[in-house]
């Protein structure tokens, strides 16, 4: 479950290849396009700059490079040549990637155009409550506390967090223990080890918690139709804190 130095550094060179494919993002006009069209992109990126592997195309029969979550979507969405970026949507972006046997994941939700403010907020605080269950992660720590920061940050906002997905631990293969819960109470759960490598990445409702899988089997919906959003990061617990190792450059205040 915990990993050595060694093992880090190399986590830590995908974690860092991968914060630059969302750079890359960062840079694209994403308007018009389809969420298609952005997942082509984005293998090309990878594979071709990056020489990297993108994880998660194979992974459980999952055919693309990254999943897609566009406004009621909550997770897990499928690129599509008819889901068109509209100005007003807000978009999910998870991306996984694989370099010298080892793999990164991360996510970030991109505001396109002109957002509604009830949105651009859902966003904001669910990126604060990520950094917020990150900020609790340090030696001796426990999984618990990961979990109660969250959802104690995002009910205090009147949003409610979704149960049926977690982080989870990483490294060689894309899911390893531990599960990592984005609610749940201080002082319970797994302690937590220099060494350990898991992701935060907690998904928020504007409505109710309740969601559903589609008929494609991968597409996660909010039942009351509600937007969503989710941002990740995956994390090593060290020697006195926390190192965040998918970090873009324009949070290195998570770096600490």
């Amino acid at each position: 479950m915990t990993k050595t130095a060694q093992e880090i550094a190399l986590m830590a060179e995908s974690g860092r290849l991968l914060a630059s494919v969302f750079g890359y993002l960062d840079r694209l006009d994403l308007l018009g396009l389809s969420t298609l069209q952005v997942n082509d992109l984005v293998e090309k990126y990878i594979v071709d700059t990056l020489e990297a592997r993108p994880a998660s195309k194979g992974q459980y029969g999952f055919a693309y490079a990254m999943n897609t979550s566009r406004n009621e979507v909550v997770c897990h969405g499928v690129p599509s040549a008819s889901d068109i970026l509209r100005d007003g949507d807000l978009v999910n972006f998870d991306i996984t990637l694989e370099k010298n046997g080892y793999i990164a994941d991360s996510s970030k939700t991109y505001l396109l155009g002109s957002v509604s403010e009830a949105g651009r907020k859902l966003v904001d605080v669910t990126y604060e409550a990520m950094c917020k269950g990150i900020e609790a992660v340090r030696p001796g720590a426990r999984l618990g506390d990961i979990g109660h920061a969250i959802e104690r940050h995002a009910r205090a906002h009147g949003y409610s967090v979704v149960r049926e997905y977690c982080g989870h631990g990483i490294g060689r293969d894309m899911h390893e223990p531990p599960e990592v819960l984005h609610w749940g109470k201080a002082n319970t759960g797994l302690t937590l080890r220099e060494g350990m490598t898991f992701t935060i990445e907690p998904m928020l409702n504007l409505g109710k918690a309740d969601v559903r899988t589609l008929a494609d089997g991968w597409t996660v919906v909010t039942c009351d139709r509600s937007l969503s959003a989710q941002f990740e990061h995956t994390v090593a617990v060290t020697r006195d804190g926390v190192r965040v190792l998918t970090l873009r450059p324009d949070e290195q205040r998570l770096g600490a």
